[in-house]
């Protein structure tokens, strides 16, 4: 930061936010909720939305709350009774969520997702329209994943990364994730005294190095899953803080461009539906040949002629991972299903119709159906 650059200057103008909430937050001593806790962040929603700023809410501590609840600690790899934890803590959670906005005349309303969901285009478009409609009628969305149905395959995984995906699908201005660390150190605070916080990040790939995972004992991310999360806000022209959930009024500062935690500047952004692609699970592989990976990362379409193979089952229509020697390149909506694929890769596109009988189109992916992961 410039001296002639404010954190104001910096974060620009925030007409829509989430704020994602960790365990640890909700859960302060691991043994109950804490109730004055959320009071204060209904409190500095109820500010924030005074001023014109819309409020989205990605909550964890379901399962942490659920635990609790049916006094049980399961074994590191019992999923099924986290998934359980998780039925029974989704309600208490919703319950104290609902009380403390109500003290302060809102409603709440309950997203709860799955990658799985997300992966469909039409289910995440109408998924956007319940989330307009809840923000109009002005009720606070609190979003979190829907872990008592979930399966490793379709988990976003934590809830930075879903809060990351919340923030570009709705076109949110900034993310705040607020942890149990007052931003990114540049060495890990906990066993380095020396460490000094980073006040400003431009370049994401210039501080992977000081990541580190959770050392709370209560939530799934770290400062690893937290920067894989601002490169999704990054993608999506979104600025990002990371700041301590036990500041005072640190979602209503960090809001309002006082230096908290660390900011993640926003760059321009792509496209909604490349970062829909982005983030969507994947159905199947393509293998493509070197020709086809230059063509690719040249912004082009993907031709059936650099298809080498094909791994898994999809249809039209599904995201696929585009890969050539063991690299992800990028990720893209396929033109034809996995059967057509297989007939006609390696082959020219004057060849389709005869081989297939018809023909969708000359292009197995079209170039503004690819998003770029290298």
């Amino acid at each position: 930061m410039s001296d002639t650059e404010s954190r104001k200057d910096l974060l620009g103008e925030v007409g829509r936010v989430v704020v994602k909430i960790g365990s640890s937050s909700i859960m302060r001593n691991q043994t109950s909720i804490s109730r004055d806790f959320m009071d204060s962040v209904a409190e500095q929603v109820a500010r924030l939305r005074e001023m014109g700023i819309e409020v989205l809410i990605v909550s964890s501590g379901a399962i942490a709350i659920g635990l609790k609840a049916m006094k049980v600690k399961p074994k590191p790899n019992e999923i099924s009774i986290r998934q359980a934890a998780s039925a029974v803590g989704q309600g208490i959670l919703m319950k104290e969520w609902g009380e403390c906005f109500q003290r302060h005349g809102m409603l709440v309303g309950q997203v709860l997702m799955t990658l799985d969901n997300y992966s469909d285009r039409t289910e995440a478009v109408n998924m956007n329209n319940t989330i307009e409609s809840l923000l109009k009628n002005g009720v606070v969305p609190i979003f979190n994943e829907n872990d008592a149905v979930c399966i490793s395959e379709i988990k976003f995984g934590d809830n930075d990364t879903l809060s990351a995906i919340v923030a570009s699908r709705t076109d949110a201005d900034l993310l705040i994730i607020l942890s149990d660390v007052a931003g990114l150190y540049n060495a890990d605070p906990t066993s380095n005294p020396d460490a000094k916080l980073v006040p400003v990040v431009w370049n994401i790939d210039d501080v992977r190095h000081m990541a580190g995972d959770s050392v709370s004992g209560v939530g799934t991310g770290g400062m690893k899953t937290k920067l894989s999360a601002a490169k999704v806000c990054h993608d999506a022209a979104c600025s990002m803080i990371i700041a301590l959930s036990k500041e005072d009024q640190v979602i209503y500062r960090a809001c309002t461009g006082e230096d908290v935690g660390t900011i993640f500047i926003a760059d321009s952004g792509i496209s909604k539906k490349r970062r829909w692609i982005k983030s969507a699970h994947p159905s199947g592989r393509i293998i493509i040949d070197e020709g086809a990976r230059k063509a690719v990362l040249d912004h082009k379409s993907l031709l059936p002629v650099g298809i080498k193979d094909v791994e898994g089952r999809f249809n039209k229509g599904d995201v696929v991972e585009i890969v050539c020697s063991g690299d992800v390149v990028a990720k893209g909506i396929i033109d034809y299903d996995s059967t057509d694929i297989k007939m006609i890769k390696g082959k020219h596109s004057d060849e389709i119709e005869f081989i297939l009988g018809y023909k969708a189109h000359d292009d197995a992916v079209i170039s503004e159906n690819i998003a770029l992961l290298l």
